[in-house]
């Protein structure tokens, strides 16, 4: 707080869409008792008291900002509003219970108001109050109201500077041409007609987080494109580089050779099976996706003889300083790490394979460099959501109840991928050379270096159905594509995976899929809530007409969903006409921001449920743009109806849990529809 009543808010978490600049800041001034919108906004630079405390380290991601910041930032609040007001009760010399803050003024009955500026000289220098008490829910100005979103004015002229924006006079611009398959390397390339193009500066090969390419670099961002495509570039493919075939024969072998890792096992399934007086089995398989964020990755290095300065849209600003440093030749306390606005993350930004990049060429080349990845590039060079096989086993007693249910996974490791760059950025202070050494001993550490490794079974090994014996095992099983983060992680998949099983047991028994479920959720009170009124506001039974209706409910990042999916199917082609949608996330901050959250969530969820598919020959990703990677279309976006449950339990995530139930919920449907069970992605009728 300044002297002209400036109000100022670190962001210590990054803007991607999802609303914690706006969230975050209505959590200050819900305390502070300022107005939303006079707050000026600062992205916080690289600093581990900006740490995440979940993940100790400095990333957004998780759909954690709200949960983790929720009673911090509103104490932080507290905390100034106090000591405003003990200053002021010294400059009235009037007692401080007499005192009100509003608008940023401290009010007193007999006196005019004093401004926060005119006290914070004499506020800083008073004691944190030992004792605060927070505002209680009917209390509360901001939190809970349809307050406007604070970033939509500088986004909507133009700003809001996203790290694609970002220019400087004389910036170079490079592309870099990478190796089809992972773990390719450049067997011999001739550059001589590239480097004579108009405007290029150089042309190197490059080795950055784990990927080999030919980079050029050209006074504009179209002489490199040109250039690019001048360069006679022979590559060496690894002799193991997988298929979609390979792929999935290794996963099946994989099941069928490796009793995995045992997560949950209660009861005794075995036993069950042996009594079972039916049973019920089933086989999913769910393909690698990209991300697709619209703004491609991006970065600005600018390098020179005092140290680095990095410009990137980032998810973890402290893993791409380790990145910068592990490929240039500066130490990690000479870089300095800008996070621009982000054009979307949905865990692509986690990874910082387009900083190392960057920071190897402007390394060399001591000028400021700007890397923009193509659509194409961004499309075959992802870190992707991986690949999964699932075979599920389900049993009856002789009552015809259902008693038994197991799960046996094929999954990579995500952290796999992820913790070279994580592990160095925890122990930061180490010396240059032992990061390579913390990356192995990450991998080889799990839940001492590097947490335990969630993401392949998360929401399968939770489940939530009360099954007397239930077993979960997961198969770690790693073809070596690149795996990274994707929105919702594993519950992605495990949601279509469980809900889809859950809907097939309903039927197999004959009974209706909703009541099916009540029965296996009387002990969450939470989630039945969500169910029926997911139930009242789809009108249950009574689809829309033309149209046959799916239902799927999923718990994740701490918030329950229940959707429900009016689904046409004609001519073999399967339409969604309308998706309801209730959530439980606790107390909310913006209501507009969690409504914004699970029709995006729907719609990236339906975007992955009816087209997405990485598919890989020879270690090359097949995909390259918006006609064979296509994103959902207005055309096909059906209504969207969102309730939110009134709630006063702990804030949680609402970025990723509108994606889980939605597939299940639409193959739910076409199977009410067709008779067809659909047990792979994307949905395809025969």
């Amino acid at each position: 707080i300044d002297t002209d009543d400036t109000v100022t808010f670190v962001l210590d978490r990054v803007e991607m869409g999802q609303g914690t600049y706006s969230g975050l800041v209505t959590l200050l001034c819900e305390e502070l008792e300022v107005e939303p919108a006079s707050v000026a906004v600062e992205f916080a630079a690289v600093d581990s008291i900006y740490n995440n405390p979940l993940y100790k380290l400095q990333i957004t991601g998780g759909s954690t900002s709200i949960a983790s910041s929720y009673e911090r930032i509103r104490i932080a609040g507290a905390t100034a509003r106090e000591m405003l007001k003990q200053a002021a009760a010294r400059v009235l010399n009037e007692p401080l219970a007499s005192l009100r803050c509003e608008q940023g003024q401290v009010f007193s009955a007999n006196r005019q108001p004093i401004r926060y500026g005119q006290l914070v000289h004499l506020a800083a220098a008073e004691s944190a109050p030992g004792h605060l008490e927070l505002k209680q829910p009917e209390q509360f100005r901001y939190i809970g109201k349809n307050t406007q979103r604070l970033d939509t004015r500088g986004k909507i002229t133009g700003q809001a500077q996203y790290g694609i924006d970002v220019e400087f006079p004389g910036m170079l611009h490079a592309v870099v041409s990478r190796a089809p398959a992972y773990g390719g390397t450049v067997k011999s390339y001739d550059a001589r007609a590239a480097k004579a193009a108009p405007g290029v500066v150089d042309v190197l090969e490059i080795e950055a987080a784990g990927r080999h390419g030919i980079a050029v670099v050209a006074r504009s961002y179209w002489q490199a494109r040109k250039a690019q495509q001048l360069l006679k570039i022979e590559w060496q493919t690894p002799a193991n580089a997988p298929s979609d075939a390979s792929v999935w024969r290794q996963y099946e072998q994989d099941l069928d050779q490796d009793s995995g890792d045992t997560l949950r096992n209660d009861g005794n399934f075995r036993r069950a099976a042996k009594q079972a007086t039916s049973q019920l089995q089933a086989e999913y398989r769910l393909p690698y996706l990209a991300h697709a964020t619209l703004e491609p990755q991006v970065c600005v290095v600018s390098a020179n003889r005092h140290g680095m300065e990095v410009w990137a849209p980032t998810q973890a600003p402290s893993l791409a300083r380790i990145a910068a440093a592990k490929h240039s030749r500066y130490s990690v306390d000479d870089i300095l790490v800008h996070t621009t606005w982000i054009g979307g993350g949905f865990g692509r930004r986690l990874m910082q394979d387009y900083v190392a990049e960057c920071a190897f060429i402007a390394d060399r080349l001591q000028q400021p460099v700007k890397l923009i990845f193509s659509r194409e590039e961004d499309t075959q060079h992802d870190y992707y959501r991986p690949a999964s096989l699932h075979r599920l086993t389900a049993t009856f007693d002789a009552q015809g109840q259902l008693n038994g249910w197991q799960h046996r996974l094929a999954h990579p490791k995500v952290m796999h991928w992820f913790v070279p760059d994580a592990a160095a950025a925890q122990y930061h202070f180490m010396p240059k050379f032992m990061f390579s050494t913390l990356a192995v001993a990450g991998k080889l550490g799990e839940g001492i270096l590097a947490p335990n490794d969630t993401s392949g079974y998360e929401g399968a090994n939770d489940l939530p159905y009360a099954i007397d014996n239930l077993r979960m095992d997961f198969v770690h099983s790693e073809p070596g594509v690149p795996v990274g983060y994707w929105r919702a992680v594993g519950h992605s998949h495990n949601g279509f995976v469980t809900e889809s099983f859950i809907d097939e047991l309903a039927h197999q028994q004959q009974q209706d899929p909703l009541s099916f479920r009540r029965r296996l959720l009387q002990q969450h009170p939470r989630a039945l809530a969500v169910l029926d009124k997911a139930a009242t506001l789809a009108n249950w039974g009574q689809p829309l007409p033309g149209c046959k209706q799916g239902l799927a409910i999923h718990k994740s990042f701490g918030s329950w969903v229940a959707q429900i999916a009016d689904v046409q199917v004609q001519n073999g082609s399967i339409r969604v006409k309308r998706v309801v949608c209730v959530v439980d996330c606790g107390v909310v901050v913006n209501p507009d921001i969690v409504r914004a959250q699970m029709e995006g969530g729907i719609i990236f969820g339906l975007t992955a449920a009816l087209h997405g598919n990485i598919s890989l020959v020879n270690g090359a990703v097949q995909q390259s743009n918006f006609h064979d990677y296509p994103l959902l279309r207005l055309p096909e976006t059906p209504a969207i109806e969102v309730a939110i449950i009134d709630s006063t339990a702990e804030p949680t995530g609402v970025g990723e849990p509108g994606v889980p139930p939605l597939a299940a919920a639409v193959a739910n449907a076409v199977f009410v529809a067709t008779g067809q069970r659909l047990r792979q992605l994307p949905l395809q009728l025969s």
